[in-house]
């Protein structure tokens, strides 16, 4: 075996299989796992997804929220040991594969049409 199969089998075995179908534009709950003192937590962080990238084990999926009034953006990777749980709590209709243009919108102008021909 070469060095590139060795390195495609360890990482096979750290994907995870229980994740939802996620596409851009839906509206998900990521479950985070924090560290507090000696504590962990899950801490869920809700938001539109507004970019995907896909590339095996380092896929991610860029999360933006509005909170107090700012706009925040989280980078998740999805698989992760940090990321507890993903549930997907809303389809969007997006037609681009990259939603950047809802970071120069503001207010009611963030919301994208529900889709319905997904399942969630």
């Amino acid at each position: 075996m070469n060095a590139q199969e060795i390195i495609n089998s360890i990482e096979a075995e750290q994907l995870k299989t229980d994740l939802p179908v996620i596409h851009v534009g839906d509206t998900v709950k990521v479950g985070v796992v924090i560290q507090e003192g000696g504590k962990e937590r899950v801490q869920p962080y809700e938001g539109t997804v507004i970019a995907m990238r896909n590339g095996g084990i380092n896929e991610t999926i860029t999360v933006r929220r509005i909170f107090q009034g700012v706009g925040v953006e989280r980078v998740f990777l999805i698989h992760s040991p940090r990321i507890a749980s993903i549930k997907v709590l809303r389809r969007g209709k997006a037609r681009r594969a990259k939603l950047y243009y809802l970071r120069e919108r503001v207010g009611k102008a963030t919301r994208l049409k529900q889709r319905f021909d997904r399942p969630i």
